[in-house]
């Protein structure tokens, strides 16, 4: 569960870590209140669970309360990547200085978390990463020993961070452990210009399996929280997990699925979703799996990576021709299908001959070729 960004600034609140003064306003009116308690001149936040908020329009600046109203009524409604906004954050400016990025997320294949930083906050940190990969320093942390200051002061060194952010980064990882989060980012962490470290933008990621110690995040008033397509895919009763990259992953079975993701990370592509339809999956289930992850905006390609056990590989082809006539496909198709009846399969999917399938006989084909059309299309 990915908390709104109103919800990640209380909780670094909660732990002593600065952030602006805001409020959060579900209707123009309410966002003019908020500007005039908080001194008028504001920044006006969409309050979606994606990125790229700020290029699609849904941060603004208003010079007062009256601009703070009309900027609301913009952005109230606006489509960003598919998330609907129903709120917006209303907050203070800060005059900033420097800006970095700071963050904690699980890094499954060590069983343990990875420390992130960098003195190049306000951007994709992935950007960073792909443009000057020494300027993001990966520090790997150990969940049994944690972040003791000197832990904290070596995270910050490799980043080229102040020494006064290891304060910082010893709260945020009490964050990460009590609040049971597989991720806690910082993007951007700023120095005003009196010195102050504030964070100034928020993302927190919980782990599900928690879901019965945090109310506050699944709580009935959290409906638009949940991501849409989530939504949509828990409602036919697939298991399904939005990402962030750009080559959708269907396969059937956990262990597969995730293999998959890691194949497809290796062709340097980014999964945009870990969808597994099952061992025993129907035509109709692949044929719903299908709609959820052609229903991303993100996606610019799929995989499906079938190895046919209990889900015979005709019955996938079957649920893949299904799809294909109830949804207009606009997207590249990869498909790979191995084991139970794969020859018959294969044959299916040729007889039905659409153009944008692609059938590929091994997983690191399949993944090479998914990830060199999701970049063509980019």
């Amino acid at each position: 569960m990915d908390l709104f960004e109103h919800q990640a600034r209380e909780l670094f609140e909660h732990y002593g870590v600065l952030v602006p003064r805001a409020e959060v306003a579900d209707s123009a009116p309410a966002a003019r209140a908020a500007a005039g308690r908080l001194g008028g001149r504001v920044v006006v936040k969409a309050q979606v669970k994606t990125g790229g908020r700020g290029k699609a329009g849904g941060v603004k600046l208003a010079a007062d309360p009256t601009a703070a109203e009309l900027t609301t009524r913009q952005i109230l409604g606006m489509n960003i990547k598919g998330h609907t906004v129903h709120r917006v954050m209303v907050a203070e400016p800060v005059e900033v200085e420097r800006e970095f990025y700071v963050g904690y997320a699980l890094d499954r294949a060590r069983g343990r978390f990875l420390a992130i930083a960098s003195a190049e906050g306000g951007m994709e940190i992935e950007e960073v990463a792909a443009r000057r990969p020494e300027a993001v320093a990966r520090i790997a942390v150990d969940p049994e020993e944690g972040v003791t200051e000197a832990k904290a002061v070596e995270i910050a060194a490799a980043g080229g961070l102040p020494a006064e952010v290891a304060g910082i980064l010893r709260r945020l990882w009490t964050v990460l452990t009590e609040q049971d989060a597989l991720l806690v980012e910082v993007n951007p962490l700023v120095v005003t210009r009196d010195g102050a470290i504030v964070a100034l933008d928020g993302k927190v990621t919980l782990d599900d399996n928690a879901r019965f110690r945090r109310t506050y995040a699944y709580g009935p008033d959290t409906g638009t929280a949940v991501d849409p397509l989530e939504a949509e895919a828990a409602a036919k009763g697939l298991n399904y997990v939005k990402l962030d990259g750009r080559v959708g992953v269907i396969g059937n079975g956990a262990g597969l699925v995730m293999s998959t993701l890691d194949v497809v990370a290796g062709c340097g592509a980014r999964p945009a979703d870990f969808l597994d339809i099952g061992g025993g999956a129907s035509a109709e289930v692949m044929a719903a799996g299908l709609s959820v992850v052609l229903g991303d905006p993100d996606v610019r390609s799929v995989l499906v990576n079938v190895f046919g056990g209990i889900t015979a590989c005709d019955a996938v082809a079957e649920g893949i021709v299904r799809a294909l006539d109830t949804v207009t496909l606009t997207k590249p198709l990869v498909v790979r299908l191995d084991g139970n009846s794969a020859a018959r399969g294969r044959a299916i999917l040729a007889e039905r001959a659409h153009p944008l399938v692609h059938q590929v006989d091994t997983m690191d084909g399949a993944a090479a070729r998914a990830a060199e059309l999701a970049a063509s299309a980019a």
